[in-house]
């Protein structure tokens, strides 16, 4: 849904780096998948269809924050 957004923190060496996936229109979902040791973050289409993806290596992903957007009546959608 709009607004859903992830928090991904990576470990960058000497720091930290965080980065946002973001639903930015209505009909868009954001997914995550860790497959093979990658960490992946999809936005998607009501169809199905990847917008975008962000990829990091599993073992330098300190965190990974799923943030819905609070639903007016105040009911989860699945």
């Amino acid at each position: 849904m709009k607004g859903d957004r992830v928090e991904i923190v990576v470990d960058a060496g000497d720091t930290t780096l965080t980065y946002e996936v973001v639903a930015s229109r209505a009909g868009r979902r954001v997914e995550t998948a860790v497959r093979r040791g990658v960490v992946e973050v999809s936005e998607v289409t009501r169809n199905g269809s990847v917008v975008r993806t962000a990829r990091f290596l599993a073992n330098r992903v300190l965190a990974l924050v799923e943030q819905p957007l609070p639903r007016p009546d105040g009911s989860e959608e699945s």
